[in-house]
């Protein structure tokens, strides 16, 4: 790549590149040094900014290592063996009927509370690392027997997973929380729209603690309340809260689940998604300083202040890079555009060691002095969809994708 040529003058391809492969050093040079988790969060000069690995953050991590093999990055040796040592730091961590805490130490893997009620299993984080895994076991089927002793144990982790649990045994909707010492407390049912669609599709297609197909409808579509059909900026949103709500609703399950061709009785998923990333561009462009920048992109983040779920209707001023990088599969000139912008920012200040800062504020030059992991995954994850398909490829071969998909009465066009 020319050095001396500007983002505006760039090919995509290189662009993308340069991106990624920043974007991934996160989960490598970043992670800890001998457990290979990824950190939940590091300033921009690469140093820890909290002593914890996010369990979510872990399975976009594996997703970034799988890509970076895939680019030739890395070696596929060295891949696998980063994600065998993540593996047995994983086999280490306290599980609660099966899922995992949403923070563990990076180190010893013992359980770090989130918060004072939530010291217990994360049923929505379990899915998130899982979708990793499982991309993983796909990525490295060879016939041998390191690559069939690491996708058993993939396997066995993914069945030891209690989704039935999870359900509180009513069959009527997954809950996100349970913890030993605070039990349902958290009170949390997962209700959609939102991130977390690949838990429903997971915990239909286990083989060993299967939901029902009711829990789908009655609890996570809510008898189709989950429904939304209005139109924003001129574009209808199939699904969800009005204006779409924060990016990451619809890109943290989509960076496995491909989208493409997916429908069922409530919605065209892959029209969600691009519905959700066109209304969002399009409440950016009447901020004057987002459209003046040339950027746009709401989601939760970094702000100033402490992190928010930034969206049209909750917007404290922070447009994240993931939010537009995020959504190159669905909007892809839009995308780009923000891309060349951001990288342009500033002089270009929003590039560091790891790839683009977490968030930034055109309305007062205030630039967020992190990464948080489950912001740089889907930049990597998303634009490999994008670029191949990759990821969505080895995600939807598994066959417990392939069963919660056809219990829950999914519909898959060719793509």
């Amino acid at each position: 790549m020319d050095a001396e040529l500007s983002p505006a003058e760039m090919p995509l391809d290189d662009l993308l590149d340069q991106v990624q492969r920043a974007t991934f050093r996160y989960f490598w040079d970043g992670a800890h040094p001998v457990s290979g988790l990824p950190y939940d969060k590091c300033l921009l000069d690469g140093t820890p900014g909290i002593n914890a690995v996010s369990i979510s953050g872990t399975g976009f991590g594996v997703m970034a290592i799988i890509v970076a093999a895939e680019r030739g990055w890395i070696s596929r040796d060295q891949a696998f063996e980063r994600i065998e040592t993540i593996l047995t730091g994983l086999e280490k961590a306290p599980r609660y009927h099966g899922a995992f805490s949403h923070f563990i130490d990076p180190v010893t893997s013992e359980m770090i509370p989130f918060s004072a009620l939530d010291d217990g299993g994360d049923i929505v984080e379990t899915t998130l690392l899982m979708q990793g895994l499982i991309c993983a076991r796909h990525y490295f089927s060879e016939e041998t027997f390191a690559a069939r002793s690491l996708g058993d144990r993939i396997t066995r982790m993914f069945d030891e997973v209690e989704w039935t649990w999870f359900s509180r045994g009513d069959h009527g909707v997954l809950y996100w929380h349970w913890s030993p010492v605070n039990g349902w407390a958290m009170n949390l049912p997962i209700q959609g729209w939102n991130e977390a669609l690949s838990a429903y599709v997971l915990g239909a297609g286990s083989a060993t603690f299967p939901i029902p197909t009711q829990a789908y409808h009655a609890g996570w579509a809510r008898n189709g309340a989950m429904l939304n059909g209005e139109a924003y900026y001129g574009t209808t949103l199939p699904l969800g809260e009005p204006y779409g709500g924060p990016l990451f609703l619809s890109q943290y399950s989509f960076c496995a689940l491909d989208p493409r061709g997916l429908t069922d009785t409530y919605a065209d998923y892959w029209q969600q998604a691009v519905a959700h990333a066109r209304i969002n561009r399009a409440y950016c462009l009447t901020v004057p300083e987002y459209k003046d920048a040339g950027v746009w992109g709401l989601t939760a983040s970094e702000a100033e202040g402490g992190y928010n779920a930034n969206s049209p209707t909750n917007d404290r001023g922070a447009i994240a890079p993931t939010a537009a990088l995020g959504s190159f599969p669905f909007v892809p000139q839009e995308a780009e555009q923000s891309l060349r912008a951001m990288l342009a920012y500033d002089g270009g200040r929003l590039m560091n060691r790891y790839g683009l800062a977490d968030a930034f504020s055109p309305k007062n030059g205030w630039i967020a002095p992190t990464y948080i992991a489950i912001d740089q995954g889907p930049i990597v994850a998303m634009i490999e969809n994008h670029r191949s398909g990759l990821l969505w490829n080895l995600f939807m071969q598994a066959p417990e994708v392939q069963r919660g998909l056809d219990r829950l009465e999914f519909s898959r066009a060719s793509v």
